[in-house]
């Protein structure tokens, strides 16, 4: 074991430390090492890096280092993305200083019968595949990994902000996929990797077309063509939506959205080119069915997850179902009609709103988003809901003294919070938000039979059909058709109340 140092090309005389046991981790372009106390890792590159490569590698540790985490909310991204600080060069290699993952992204159990992977990186694979939470499986992941549910909604949060930020720069990943996403359903959080391939349009071209699974259609379908040629289709923005689309499918459903029972070719190879490619098609195509999974064909352990009937994209929730048809049906062929990170980050925040405690204490997922229906039960388990369930309906105010919906609305539970982004639609619910802004200003409660909202900081919050104001740190029931004002200020929303399950 050596400890060997390596010289920044950006700034000289400094140097970083590294052990080299003459086995390092081998990424697919690059031998890891970690420093002697294991704060950062030094990651060289197998292939020598042509002028272009180094000119990135510069600009990223650089000018686009300062432009995310030095300006304000950097803090917020310095958590999310694991971001190369330098470049080192050391007997003619170029590699890259990068800090080393939060210990979360580790697994501190792995599977639940062995430690064949505890201590190693918690890779979005081991949580996309239903064979690592079934429980017949023998490699199946510990419990105490698996988080619950709602856990995959925040981290998927997660990962569209960390997308949508990379955008709003002009940059692309270029390899968005679950080996390059780490993430903590425990602690709800994500970490986007390998940003050293970003692609700077018309300056910066991909190093890569993706990884098998995440690579979009038209980059698929294109690809026996040169790399000059205007057809070729290459990663960029567009094709980075075509992969979060993916993962968050296959996050919160545990199966792909494009690997269903249709056979293209008797070509293993071919067909797997087609499928994901030139003629690719939803699984739950709500119009063609051809490609829906065959369950004489289907892995016991995949099971009920690969069952699109058991289990249809529909219970994610109308926000989410609306998007997963746009990016794969409307978009799937057509990029420009792929949901933006953006959109994607608003229906899974919208969503969460939605969503209920099941109140079966071995169910698996735990939470379930609510279906509209007057008998609401969960799907995953079939647990019905028990007793009334308050839905509270958002408006907003057109004009003086018109009030139009907003397509949004807040499910209460017991000891379920009310935010200021709910109070008042001028408060948006991102990675910009305030300590301030994120303390609850009010919470549901079901008190002596009844359900009740308690007003912990709402200072003009209304009770409108009893015509009576709500003072601090007292309560107002929660009755069918009940309308409550939850702030005069600008952006200031009425609720209306509607009880289902009666």
């Amino acid at each position: 074991m050596i400890t060997r140092t390596a010289g920044s090309i950006i700034t000289k005389g400094r140097t970083y430390q590294y052990v080299d046991n003459g086995e390092p981790m081998r990424g697919g372009m690059k031998d890891v090492y970690f420093s002697p106390d294991r704060s950062y890792v030094v990651a060289f590159y197998r292939d020598v890096q042509d002028f272009n490569s180094r000119e990135r590698l510069i600009k990223i540790v650089t000018q686009y280092y300062d432009s995310f985490f030095n300006k304000e909310g950097g803090n917020y991204y310095k958590d999310l993305y694991s971001w190369p600080t330098d470049v080192v060069e050391l007997d003619r290699k170029i590699g890259i200083v990068v800090p080393t993952y939060n210990q979360n992204f580790f697994f501190r159990k792995g599977y639940a019968t062995s430690d064949l992977i505890r201590g190693k990186e918690k890779e979005g694979k081991w949580f996309a595949s239903p064979k690592f939470r079934n429980k017949q499986f023998p490699l199946r992941l510990d419990e105490s990994e698996l988080g619950n549910w709602l856990s995959y909604f925040q981290v998927c949060v997660n990962i569209a902000r960390g997308v949508k930020r990379l955008h709003a720069a002009g940059l692309a990943h270029s390899d968005l996929s679950y080996k390059n996403v780490l993430v903590d359903p425990v602690s709800r959080t994500a970490a986007i990797i390998d940003i050293d391939g970003l692609v700077v349009p018309g300056l910066f071209p991909p190093d890569v077309i993706g990884t098998a699974d995440f690579i979009a259609p038209e980059v698929l379908s294109s690809k026996h063509l040169d790399v000059k040629d205007p057809n070729r289709k290459l990663p960029n923005r567009l094709t980075d939506l075509h992969a979060l689309a993916v993962m968050i499918y296959m996050y919160l459903l545990y199966r792909h959205p494009l690997k269903g029972g249709k056979i293209h070719d008797l070509d293993t190879e071919k067909d797997d080119l087609l499928a994901m490619g030139e003629r690719a098609l939803f699984i739950e195509h709500p119009t063609d069915k051809s490609n829906r999974p065959k369950l004489n064909q289907l892995n016991p352990k995949e099971l009920p997850w690969a069952d699109v009937t058991k289990v249809p994209y529909t219970i994610t929730g109308p926000y989410l179902k609306a998007l997963f048809d746009r990016a794969f049906i409307d978009g799937l062929h057509n990029p420009m009609q792929r949901p933006t990170a953006n959109e994607w980050e608003d229906a899974l925040l919208k969503t969460t709103d939605l969503m209920q405690p099941c109140s079966n204490a071995a169910c698996d997922q735990k939470w379930y988003v609510f279906d509209n229906t007057n008998r609401p039960a969960c799907p995953f388990c079939g647990t019905p809901h028990k007793g009334t369930l308050p839905v509270l309906d958002l408006y907003y105010q057109f004009r003086e003294s018109v009030w139009k919906p907003e397509n949004q609305r807040l499910m209460v539970y017991s000891n379920q919070y009310l935010f200021q982004w709910h109070a008042n639609r001028n408060v948006i619910r991102n990675e910009k938000l305030t300590q301030e802004q994120k303390v609850p200003v009010g919470y549901f409660t079901f008190h002596q039979g009844r359900w009740v909202l308690v007003n912990q900081k709402l200072d003009s919050l209304k009770d409108i059909t009893e015509d009576k104001e709500i003072p601090l740190g007292s309560m107002v029931e929660l009755t069918d058709g009940k309308k409550l004002l939850l702030s005069k200020e600008e952006g200031g929303r009425v609720v209306i109340v509607t009880m289902a399950n009666k």
